[in-house]
């Protein structure tokens, strides 16, 4: 399962306890992550292979949205900060439109990130190249 990771600043130590939660699973998965986000989980994870976009701000979201299009990604997983306005909010709003599009399914928040995962757990789809 090919999995994308973002968070925004207020959520990114969010989004590392949450994979730290599922650091098992997600080892057995292709993961991708914009480029803060990607350091912080890979420096709490180190087992974890994650391979690194630009800042989301750089147009790192862009270049997970292109993934998407491509059909390399099976499952966004974006920490959203709804409090703190963005600089680059076009450009989440365009990666959010991109896997709505794309029927990626999208967890916005940790309680939606943990059904998803469960999901796929329970059907085994952590080792497959595309789950989808």
């Amino acid at each position: 399962m090919r999995i994308a990771l973002i968070a925004h600043d207020e959520k990114k130590d969010d989004l590392v306890a949450f994979c730290r939660a599922h650091e098992a699973f997600l080892s057995g998965c292709n993961l991708v992550a914009t480029g803060t986000t990607g350091g912080l989980v890979q420096d709490a994870m180190p087992a974890l292979k994650v391979r690194r976009m630009k800042s989301g701000p750089l147009g790192g979201d862009q270049q997970i949205g292109a993934l998407i299009a491509e059909g390399l990604i099976d499952v966004l997983v974006f920490f959203v900060d709804p409090l703190t306005p963005m600089p680059h909010d076009v450009d989440v709003k365009a990666l959010m439109r991109l896997a709505t599009v794309y029927d990626i399914p999208m967890a916005l928040n940790e309680a939606t990130a943990e059904i998803v995962l469960a999901m796929a757990e329970r059907h085994g789809l952590s080792d497959m190249e595309g789950g989808r």
